[in-house]
C-alpha cells in the first residue's frame, strides 16, 4: 500500500520538524546546563584516558591499591583523574547551592577559578617533573598520557569560561529584573493645571 506524494512530503515534513526539535533541545541543554555537562565531562573524561592506558588486567583492586603505594608524583598519573573529581564535585556543589544573585557575583566563580587554577598549577607542575624524568629514561611519552594532561588543562580553563559566562547571563538577567520592577514601580505624577502653577 503506497502513500500519495502529499502524504509523503508530510511524513518527510513532520520528520525533518520533530528532528529540528530534539536539535534545538539538545543545544538548549548544553548552554543552559553547560556547568552540569562539564562536570560530567570533568568527572569521566581523565579517568577514561588512565584507564585507556593501563592495561585491562591491571585493573583490580589489588593492583590499584599497589598503584596507591607505590605512588611517585613524577610518573604516577593516578592523582590527575582524583584531581579532576575533586574539582567537579566542588564545583557542583557550589553551583547547586547558589541562586542567582550568588551566581552573578559571589561564591560560584570565586570558588571555581580558585579550583581551576589550582588543579592547573598542580598538572602543570606535575606534567614539567614528569617529562624532566620519563624522557632521560624512556626516551618518550605516549600519546594517552599526553591527551590526559592536555584534557585536565583543557576542562580546567572551560570550567573558567563557563563561570564566567554564567555570572554574565545570571547579571544580566538580574539587570532586567531590576529595570523591570523599577519601571513598574515608577510613581505617577499628576498633571499640574495652568491655574495651580500660577499659585
Amino acid at each position: 500500500m503506497g502513500f500519495s506524494k502529499e502524504e509523503k512530503s508530510r511524513r518527510i515534513w513532520r520528520v525533518f520538524m520533530t528532528m529540528f526539535f530534539l536539535i534545538t533541545m539538545a543545544i538548549s541543554f548544553l548552554v543552559f546546563s553547560a556547568p552540569v555537562f562539564l562536570v560530567l565531562a570533568d568527572a569521566i573524561l581523565p579517568s577514561a584516558l588512565l584507564s585507556a592506558s593501563i592495561s585491562p588486567s591491571y585493573l583490580s583492586l589489588n593492583n590499584l591499591s599497589s598503584y596507591f603505594d607505590n605512588y611517585d608524583f613524577r610518573s604516577s598519573l593516578i592523582d590527575i583523574p582524583i584531581i579532576s573529581i575533586i574539582r567537579s564535585a566542588v564545583i557542583i556543589c557550589v553551583y547547586s547551592l547558589c541562586d542567582g544573585p550568588n551566581l552573578s557575583r559571589g561564591p560560584y566563580l570565586g570558588i571555581t577559578m580558585i579550583c581551576s587554577i589550582s588543579s592547573l598549577v598542580f598538572v602543570s607542575l606535575k606534567a614539567s617533573l614528569m617529562l624532566s624524568w620519563r624522557i632521560p629514561r624512556e626516551g618518550y611519552v605516549t600519546a594517552t598520557e599526553a591527551a590526559l594532561f592536555i584534557s585536565s588543562w583543557a576542562l580546567a580553563i572551560a570550567h573558567v569560561i563557563v563561570a564566567y559566562r554564567t555570572s554574565c547571563r545570571e547579571r544580566r538577567k538580574l539587570l532586567v529584573y531590576k529595570i523591570d520592577i523599577e519601571a513598574n514601580g515608577f510613581p505617577r505624577y499628576q498633571k499640574i493645571l495652568p491655574q495651580e502653577r500660577a499659585k
